[in-house]
């Protein structure tokens, strides 16, 4: 199977996990940029935060693709007990953020817009993950060396994990193997052997949504819309 589309696909991103985990799959992608205000209203909740926002970057670009130009944008939040953590804007903010996250289960949503011709179709995913206990100087270990300050929840999946822990779900895995890039997992992996600082202890559902786009939901959503 080849998921690789013949439309031209344009990611509205910055992100450079992103766009690695897109060619990854075998798509061909232009980025284009731009700041997008990335408030949202007081009463959204959970998985409508991200969804807002994907919409909200593809309406900014929406008057720069052309029709026969397919975008995708997205956003992700982490979800922990009730509160958002978006970006830290500092290290101090960092350390207080994986302080909150140390020991405990949170939620990643990542909505995602697929745009074409006027017309949008939105969704979002949700996994579910754990972390360590971590002391305080597991926590300075990590900023330090990763710099998480473009991360929402001042982590990054691809840098968390312990050696030899794959936790691709059953989904991500058979999608790998049927469109025949079985590596993408390990070349996402962002982990410098020499200061390794697992921080994850379990990972419920899609890794890829962690990173920041559900590659197999993408798929199946782009597919479906591709066809109407």
């Amino acid at each position: 199977m080849t998921v690789s589309p013949s439309q031209k696909i344009v990611l509205g991103s910055g992100s450079p996990r992103r766009k690695q985990l897109m060619e990854g799959m075998g798509w061909e992608v232009k980025v284009i940029k731009s700041d997008v205000d990335e408030t949202y209203p007081d009463d959204l909740v959970r998985e409508q935060i991200p969804i807002y926002l994907a919409a909200k970057k593809a309406a900014a670009f929406a008057d720069t693709i052309r029709d026969d130009e397919w975008l995708i944008t997205a956003d992700t939040i982490v979800w922990l007990e009730g509160e958002v953590l978006g970006k830290p804007v500092d290290r101090h903010e960092a350390e207080q953020m994986l302080a909150k996250l140390q020991g405990k289960t949170h939620q990643v949503f990542t909505g995602v817009c697929i745009s074409n011709r006027g017309k949008s179709r939105c969704f979002s995913v949700c996994t579910d993950v754990r972390f360590h206990p971590l002391d305080p100087k597991m926590i300075a270990d990590y900023v330090e060396h990763y710099r998480p300050f473009d991360k929402a929840g001042a982590y990054g999946a691809q840098e968390g994990l312990s050696p030899g822990f794959n936790p691709l779900s059953e989904e991500e895995r058979q999608f790998l193997q049927e469109i025949h890039k079985t590596g993408l997992f390990e070349s996402s992996l962002a982990v410098d052997p020499g200061m390794q600082v697992p921080i994850i202890r379990s990972l419920n559902g899609s890794y890829f949504n962690v990173m920041g786009l559900p590659l197999v939901e993408l798929w199946k959503e782009w597919q479906a819309f591709s066809r109407t």
